[in-house]
């Protein structure tokens, strides 16, 4: 599946956002406005003016529609759910080229806030995944103990873990001990 750089950037952001709201054991990562901060950054988010406890609380409503995208038990579903969040946004598609990057679209309007310019770039790039028929690439890790939200682009889409390095490593070592055990107990 080819995916431009600004559809890879913006479904990053959006695992990312998904994944601050912590999982099994994890805390919220998203609790205030230096950590709302810090994501804008890390995700080198343009066009983002002076934060508020308003952008962090919509950045949060955000979030939770985020999720809910990735929970849908159907295409027909999420389709229902992206319709909704970039409608509310007020989506305004234009080209750009800024901060040394090629033209590119952005799916906010200028001046928007941070909920919505995430909610517009990140819905249309979940969307362009339903179009195309490949939903089921919004996955949750499978570690038992994770349940981290990510999007696999493998080719042949067979990533299981959100991290191979650390949960699927993971996993994989427990497993090979186990079988160690077992063949030690024969």
């Amino acid at each position: 599946m080819l995916i431009n750089h600004d559809t890879r950037c913006a479904l990053d952001s959006v695992t990312e956002l998904v994944n601050t709201s912590g999982q099994g054991d994890e805390p919220d990562t998203l609790q205030d406005l230096a950590a709302l901060e810090r994501f804008v950054r890390r995700n080198d988010i343009s066009d983002v003016g002076r934060l508020g406890e308003a952008d962090l609380a919509a950045v949060l409503e955000v979030r939770e529609r985020f999720a809910e995208v990735f929970a849908a038990t159907g295409t027909a579903e999420a389709a229902r759910l992206l319709n909704a969040m970039v409608a509310a946004a007020g989506t305004t598609p234009r080209l750009t080229d800024h901060d040394g990057y090629d033209w590119h679209i952005h799916y906010f309007a200028p001046g928007s806030s941070i909920a919505d310019h995430l909610a517009a770039d990140g819905g249309m790039a979940l969307a362009f995944l339903v179009v195309a028929g490949e939903r089921e690439r919004l996955r949750r890790c499978e570690a038992p103990d994770c349940g981290r939200a990510f999007v696999d682009l493998s080719r042949n889409r067979s990533r299981r873990y959100c991290d191979s390095r650390t949960c699927g490593n993971r996993l994989h070592v427990a497993a090979y001990r186990a079988r160690r055990r077992e063949a030690a107990e024969r």
